[in-house]
């Protein structure tokens, strides 16, 4: 297999985090760029939404506007998601279908989902797939908890597949965040939560870094794609269409309120 691209490990805030996921799936139909695999992390801390919820629904956008967290609409379906500035660490993973040896969307999950559980694997945890179903994307489970969910978006051959993978988290401040139609008060939540959630720190009873995670990381996904990765940064046109994303789509009240583009 021809070699992948590895970005570097950047932070940015939501909206331009999404732009240039977008851009390199732009980039990468046109053939521009090879796959590509991308970390990142999210400053200051925000809220993505799937790109067909309704955010009034999903989002206390009160509490998010309190304490500086930014909310996104992405470009991909799934749920809502709290990324933690301090906590996680995000991947995307942009390339053709052909090149993951995967004809439908559980495989492609599959396939991409089998880096993260090599990577959870050096770092001394045994991680298990889940398919999923019509209501809950594909996800990995640590001991029967959620430690890492996705979502896709898939143009012509071409499929970005980004998600999280919980370094550390705190479930009251997630949940400060993200509504919960039946739950009366955030605690009830948290309570059901931890039995459902849990992240690297919890399963190893220490700290990790998020370059340590990132590492295994690297290394995970050189394995199980059985490519070589080359370290490199965004082409100028990536970077150029980001900024023009960013500023005229993902930073806008009209797509993150109501999905429609400008």
């Amino acid at each position: 297999m021809a070699a992948w691209r590895l970005l570097k490990f950047e932070t940015n805030n939501a909206y331009m985090n999404m732009a240039i996921d977008e851009a390199i799936l732009n980039a990468r139909i046109k053939g521009l760029v090879p796959n590509t695999l991308r970390f990142y992390r999210w400053n200051p801390s925000a809220v993505s939404i799937g790109k067909f919820q309704n955010i009034g629904n999903e989002v206390h956008l009160e509490n998010c506007l309190k304490h500086g967290v930014d909310v996104v609409r992405r470009i991909t379906g799934g749920g809502t998601v709290y990324h933690d500035a301090e906590g996680e660490i995000t991947y995307s993973v942009v390339a053709d279908k052909a090149s993951l040896n995967a004809e439908d969307i559980t495989e492609v999950y599959a396939r991409i989902y089998a880096g993260i559980v090599e990577a959870l694997k050096i770092l001394g945890l045994k991680a298990d797939f889940n398919e999923g179903n019509p209501r809950a994307c594909p996800n990995l489970t640590v001991n029967g908890k959620k430690i890492s969910g996705s979502a896709q978006c898939h143009k012509s051959s071409v499929v970005l597949q980004h998600g999280t993978l919980l370094v550390d988290v705190d479930l009251e401040k997630m949940f400060t965040f993200l509504k919960v139609p039946w739950a009366k008060t955030c605690m009830e939540v948290v309570c059901i939560a931890r039995n459902k959630i849990t992240s690297i720190k919890a399963e190893l009873g220490r700290d990790v870094s998020l370059e340590t995670v990132q590492q295994a990381l690297i290394k995970g996904f050189q394995k199980t794609l059985g490519t070589r990765l080359e370290p490199t940064d965004l082409t100028p046109y990536e970077r150029e269409f980001a900024e023009k994303l960013c500023r005229e789509k993902y930073a806008t009240a009209n797509w993150n309120m109501y999905g429609k583009e400008n």
